[in-house]
């Protein structure tokens, strides 16, 4: 299965519709392994795969409307103390998978000691943008609080998304803080800042991408609000170590979103760094060329994985 198979339409229908890119799907032959990565990430764990990671289902974390936000945690038998947080989103739409078939997308990290969350938030089309955005910042709170008992340092935690996921990662990095004493929820008491972000295409600017974009599904919501979701207005010198990965060609988001938010991080001189694939549109994909894009893939998890292997370790 080649990594054509993510979600590939333009940024207008990535917000409508969910998309593959952060759900391994199965496959009776998933293919022989690419060169710098264990699998291709679309298909499900081997058996022996599935031997190097134990996971703690369903951890509740908070609920909206009645409904309980989750998230899970996969555990590597040799773990080296850090923690990523996965940002499962897409167009905002957080699809949930069970464990079994999501540890493939995480096992370049789990076969180098990483404990991995699959964090989920409330998901397009009910929910919108803003909401997705309180969920996770809540969602760090618990983890950070409960990482000793995954057997991971709450100080060695980094977070990584692609697309609406890669805005929620950097929402996890720019937007954290030391918690509020005097908050009436014992969990907003806690803080969440994290230690390292990995973006893949991500929004930052959200008045700028959506501009006059008919609301639907995720971005239903008052243009007001759009400035205070948007990473880019909340960049400061605690920030943590951001590494920014995207397509020139990227006509879902466009690579100025990354390029303003790398000035940004340069001017508050937050240590950061963007890769810019040539000729990629959204999710890497380059037309015409399979081997390409999963050549992009490829480096992508690799400079993903390295990017936490220097920032997280003790």
């Amino acid at each position: 299965m080649s990594f054509r198979s993510l979600a590939v339409a333009a940024f207008a229908s990535l917000l409508v519709a969910p998309s593959l890119a952060q759900t391994p799907q199965p496959t009776a032959d998933p293919g022989p392994p690419l060169s710098g990565y264990p699998r291709k990430a679309l298909g499900l764990p081997t058996p022996a795969e599935l031997k190097t990671a134990t996971y703690v289902r369903d951890v509740i974390y908070g609920h909206r409307d009645g409904m309980a936000l989750t998230y899970d945690v996969f555990k590597p038998l040799k773990p080296n103390g850090a923690l990523v947080v996965n940002m499962v989103s897409a167009g905002w739409r957080s699809s949930w998978a069970a464990p079994e078939e999501r540890q493939a997308r995480y096992q370049l990290l789990i076969d180098k000691g990483f404990t991995v969350v699959a964090l989920y938030h409330a998901s397009a089309p009910r929910f919108t943008v803003p909401d997705a955005v309180k969920d996770v910042r809540l969602g760090m709170r618990h983890i950070k609080l409960h990482a000793a008992d995954y057997g991971a340092d709450p100080a060695r935690i980094g977070v990584w998304g692609a697309s609406a996921g890669g805005h929620l990662s950097l929402v996890a990095g720019v937007m954290a803080d030391d918690g509020d004493p005097a908050a009436a929820n014992p969990l907003q008491r806690s803080g969440n800042r994290v230690r390292a972000v990995v973006a893949y295409f991500p929004p930052t600017d959200l008045d700028v991408l959506l501009g006059s974009r008919a609301k639907s599904g995720a971005i239903d919501f008052d243009d007001s609000l759009r400035a205070s979701i948007s990473p880019i207005h909340y960049v400061d010198a605690r920030d943590p170590p951001t590494l920014l990965i995207t397509g020139d060609a990227d006509k879902g988001v466009p690579p100025s979103q990354s390029e303003t938010m790398k000035a940004a991080l340069d001017k508050a001189g937050v240590e950061n760094k963007l890769t810019m694939f040539p000729g990629a549109d959204h999710d890497f994909y380059v037309k015409g060329d399979p081997a390409k894009t999963d050549a992009y893939a490829v480096e992508a998890m690799n400079a993903m994985a390295g990017w936490f292997e220097k920032h997280l370790k003790k």
